[in-house]
């Protein structure tokens, strides 16, 4: 399967677009947003876990990466309350399962480097934000390695930032609110894969809170 998968292109889906298909656990759906592969596929997918629901053992051939977006997505490991990001490398495994509230997650697969080994869990929620680099503006840094730098930024009402371009390209994914920039408004659910060099200025009227990653977008060099 390819979805998405020409990663010079703008995209864009809101939870209007949603269109969730079965995975092969039962009680867990998936609305895919972007994927190369088909069962083992480098992919990025809101998964969302019925109450009581579980999935098989699963190593991570890519390594996995993931938001929880609502519920608690819980393994042999811990428990993950919405808010939680985790990151696990190459080589890691575990044994998903979904309490009575079921789970939402933003998951991310096959898209680590052999060096970023670093396995760890943050709770967002309680985690402290740092002044942002416009005023209204903060950020809350996840992870940074060479070619990604991932964070959850959080907007004020009425904050405006500059226009600037993607080096390697820009992932955002709207947690709250209303994420806003000229060509169009995204509601909280939506996101939006931006290419390598494009360029936007983005504001939020009513404020949000998103994720975002950057840096990461495979391109052709200049010759």
């Amino acid at each position: 399967m390819r979805l998405n998968a020409d990663f010079n292109e703008r995209v864009v889906i809101r939870p209007q677009d949603y269109d969730w298909v079965s995975s092969p656990a039962s009680g867990v759906e998936r609305m895919m947003l972007d994927r190369i592969g088909d069962e083992i596929a480098r992919a990025t997918t809101i998964v969302r876990f019925a109450p009581n629901s579980s999935f098989d053992a699963h190593s991570h051939g890519g390594g996995e990466e993931f938001l929880v977006l609502d519920g608690v997505f819980s393994d042999e490991h811990a428990d993950y309350p919405a808010g939680t990001y985790v990151r696990n490398p190459i080589g890691t495994s575990h044994t998903p399962h979904i309490g009575p509230e079921g789970a939402t997650i933003l998951v991310k697969l096959c898209q680590f480097d052999e060096a970023d080994t670093a396995q760890f869990a943050v709770d967002t929620r309680s985690a402290e934000f740092l002044p942002g680099s416009a005023p209204g503006l903060t950020v809350l840094p996840l992870h940074s390695v060479e070619g990604e730098n991932v964070a959850l930024v959080r907007w004020a009402p009425g904050t405006r930032f500059s226009q600037h371009a993607h080096c390697g390209g820009e992932e955002i994914f709207v947690i709250e609110g209303t994420f806003q920039d000229e060509h169009g408004d995204y509601p909280a659910g939506s996101w939006i894969r931006s290419p390598h060099m494009s360029r936007h200025t983005p504001w939020s009227d009513e404020g949000c809170l998103i994720y975002v990653k950057t840096g990461h977008l495979p391109f052709q060099a200049a010759a």
